[in-house]
């Protein structure tokens, strides 16, 4: 590790920094809670954007990532072949929080939103009987949070926790808020090697938002943590504001904080820069994909080091947020889950997460339950899916289920067997218009040990349609197709799929 700065310095300068940020206020409606919810424990779910379970050290991952959680996790539930519904954070936050999966609540574009019927069947409207708080980082998480006011106590505004806003852009471009948002991005943002579509716009820019921020600019060499918008933040910032609100608002309370790290930029802050320097020992040259961006291993390998590193702040802000809650004595009386929307792919030259391929490191996702009084950890290997979550937290809150989710309540804390070869779906659908039937879209089918993808519509395939077969456990790498090696087996998994996928086209044709 090189230039180190130490805690108490950093913690100085970023207070200092928040005191000239001017906040705007909350939404509330004090909405009252129902008699039923008295003597239930509070629920808070943490969602670290494009946290790969590739990339998590208590995972397997031979880089050390994540040592505080990998501590935390003995006395957790962790589930280690857990599943994102979709690939970026659209698809894949609107299935957890609404528990179905994209193709039926169709949140499948950028900046996608639930259909109508979805709304009011969410955790939210499902645990009426809470106070419900919410806030996110990310720009296409709000545009689904919008649609759900109704069901929430407190919206905090996405500018609450922000260094800089670039808010103007979200009242301007209201109607055209996913193009205004690329373009945004694209011409005024700096990927971490410097390039940009625009260098004389994207350098007054950056000069604009650094002479705002210039106190905390020391501690993250990489420049600031940006959301979509280029806003900036620090994850102290959000963690100290969650770790003292928590402690003030009604109980019991549903708690949903979606926050951007490690998500792109990889900007780390300083004592875990270069804390993985040239150690690449771990990294597999695997083959170029149909679906390549043509990025080449080099690239790759920096922008995986730099993710990697990001990380460590994650780990260190989320075990920082545990020690609060277990001081202030509310872990006590809280049901925490840790978890992500989707994953992070950095390797076939492909460096990101909205791609039309599904590969084990942009779908497998965290999932650990701290639940209240476990002093012992449990391993969960059955597949498991993000949709699962809405009705595990009913249960083991003593709520009655809803009948709408597609996901079964987990084990250990299920009343009866979950079948270990049950069905798991991923869906990509991004260039697909969400009012019409599925043709140009990628669907993942996990059965036990075997994983089945299926392509349609693209036209960078050869053919109309491609398919994929991996043993995961055999092959987690994914390194050997075994379509049509093993064509019985993988004919039988694709026309199960293919009859989930035209059953759930049916109200659009």
């Amino acid at each position: 590790m090189q230039n180190k700065l130490s805690r108490r310095a950093f913690l100085k300068a970023a207070g200092f920094a928040s005191l000239g940020t001017a906040f705007p206020s909350f939404f509330r409606s004090w909405q009252p809670l129902l008699p039923a919810a008295v003597g239930k424990k509070n629920v808070l779910i943490v969602v670290f954007d494009a946290f790969s379970a590739y990339n998590i050290s208590l995972y397997g991952y031979p880089r050390k990532t994540t040592p505080n959680i990998a501590r935390l996790a003995d006395r957790a539930v962790v589930y280690h072949n857990h599943f994102a519904a979709g690939n970026f954070s659209s698809p894949g936050t609107a299935s957890l929080l609404t528990g179905v999966l994209p193709w039926k609540h169709r949140a499948l574009k950028i900046f996608g939103k639930v259909i109508e019927s979805y709304r009011n069947k969410t955790i939210f409207s499902a645990f009426n009987d809470y106070y419900r708080i919410v806030y996110s980082h990310n720009p296409l998480v709000t545009t689904l949070l919008d649609q759900f006011t109704s069901d929430l106590n407190e919206y905090v505004p996405l500018d609450q926790l922000l260094l800089t806003s670039s808010s103007f852009i979200d009242k301007v471009f209201r109607e055209d808020e996913d193009v205004a948002t690329i373009g945004w991005s694209r011409t005024l943002q700096k990927e971490d090697d410097g390039s940009s579509y625009s260098l004389f716009l994207s350098e007054l820019y950056q000069q604009y938002t650094d002479y705002k921020v210039h106190e905390l600019l020391p501690l993250f060499p990489r420049g600031l943590p940006l959301t979509g918008f280029g806003d900036q933040f620090t994850l102290e910032q959000a963690i100290d504001w969650l770790g003292a609100q928590v402690g003030k608002i009604p109980q019991p309370f549903l708690g949903y904080f979606h926050l951007m790290p490690p998500h792109a930029p990889y900007r780390t802050r300083l004592e875990f820069y270069n804390y993985f320097h040239e150690n690449d020992s771990n990294w597999i040259d695997k083959p170029m994909d149909v679906f390549t961006e043509n990025l080449d291993s080099k690239r790759l390998k920096k922008r995986r080091e730099s993710y990697d590193e990001f990380i460590l702040y994650v780990d260190d802000q989320f075990q920082k947020l545990m020690n609060r809650l277990e001081t202030s004595g509310l872990l006590k009386d809280t049901w925490v889950v840790l978890t992500s929307d989707h994953g992070e792919l950095l390797e076939r030259g492909i460096s990101g997460h909205n791609t039309p391929v599904l590969y084990q490191p942009v779908v497998r996702i965290p999932l650990l339950i701290f639940e209240p009084g476990r002093t012992e950890r449990a391993d969960i290997y059955t597949p498991t899916s993000a949709v699962d979550l809405l009705p595990t937290l009913l249960h083991v809150t003593g709520g009655e289920q809803v009948g709408w989710p597609d996901g079964v309540v987990l084990p250990p804390f299920s009343d009866s067997q979950v079948d270990p070869k049950r069905d798991i779906y991923a869906v990509q659908a991004s260039r697909n218009d969400p009012d019409k039937p599925l043709t140009q879209v990628t669907v993942m089918l996990v059965r036990g040990q075997y994983k089945l993808v299926y392509f349609t519509g693209y036209s960078e395939l050869k053919g109309d349609r491609f398919v994929q077969l991996f043993d995961i456990e055999a092959d987690p790498q994914e390194l050997h197709d075994l379509y049509p090696a093993q064509k019985v087996l993988g004919d039988q998994l694709l026309s199960d799929l293919k009859a989930k996928l035209a059953e759930m086209n049916k109200p659009y044709l």
